[in-house]
């Protein structure tokens, strides 16, 4: 039995992921479950599914493809927002638009990356939008 003397686990970032191309969404959830602080709790294809999928699950970051259907990312990240403020939203995009920074900022995202961008860095920037930063990557 353990009596609390052990060495303690680092928190886990509980992460929902909202991408709407299997082969990219599959990746980046074998991504972030290869990290032993992270979790992924709801995998998403579609942007009316993230806000019910996040107030049953309670994920601390919800990483969010702009280009979703039925809701695109900014609304949904905006919703979110409105709905669990507690949840971080980090925004990608495949194709980076003028304008699309701003209005991301706006509708409260925490992060703005590209994904193209390498795998350390997303999941740098996941750890990084839990403590609360925020930031862009282009």
């Amino acid at each position: 039995m353990d009596c609390g003397g052990g060495p303690s686990r680092a928190p886990v970032t509980r992460i929902l992921v909202a991408e709407d191309v299997d082969d990219l969404r599959d990746t980046l959830v074998a991504l972030l479950e290869l990290e032993d602080d992270l979790e992924v709790v709801a995998e998403l294809a579609s942007g009316d599914r993230v806000v019910p999928a996040a107030l049953r699950h309670r994920p601390d970051v919800a990483v969010i493809d702009i280009g979703l259907p039925h809701v695109d990312g900014l609304t949904t990240a905006a919703e979110l927002r409105r709905r669990l403020p507690a949840c971080r939203t980090l925004i990608l995009t495949g194709l980076p638009r003028p304008g699309n920074v701003q209005r991301a900022l706006a509708a409260g995202a925490s992060a703005f990356l590209t994904k193209d961008g390498p795998a350390d860095e997303l999941i740098d920037a996941i750890r990084r939008v839990a403590r609360g930063e925020q930031l862009i990557a282009l």
